[in-house]
């Protein structure tokens, strides 16, 4: 399934959704309303190889909460993704099972070639 994970209210998502010009056939999740399941989350850690990988570490409740002077396990970041979405990297975007997470130039860039070939 081609899907986006998303906030709504997040500009950068926004802006990258419009960006990416996406086909009909990706779903869009805002992770905000609709929360991701731990069976999604299984699913995107296949493809990403780690959950750390999926991980915001520029999420400010990780600030707030002190994490960055903690040593998180693979469990943890499971764990802190499902219990929030500020945690997860966003967007994250499954297309054609390829996985694309976060919002640098880069990643955006490799995405809009996978989708439209570019």
């Amino acid at each position: 399934m081609n899907k986006i994970y998303h906030l709504k209210t997040c500009s950068t998502c926004v802006r990258i959704i419009k960006t990416l010009n996406l086909p009909s056939d990706v779903e869009l999740q805002d992770i905000k309303t609709e929360a991701i399941t731990p069976e999604q989350l299984e699913e995107l850690h296949k493809l990403a190889g780690s959950y750390e990988a999926l991980f915001s570490k520029r999420a400010q409740l990780y600030k707030s909460l002190g994490l960055k002077d903690k040593s998180l396990t693979e469990d943890d970041y499971k764990n802190y993704i499902l219990e929030h979405y500020t945690f997860l990297s966003r967007p994250v975007l499954v297309y054609n099972d390829q996985i694309f997470i976060g919002n640098s130039a880069k990643t955006v860039e490799t995405a809009q070639k996978a989708i439209h070939g570019d």
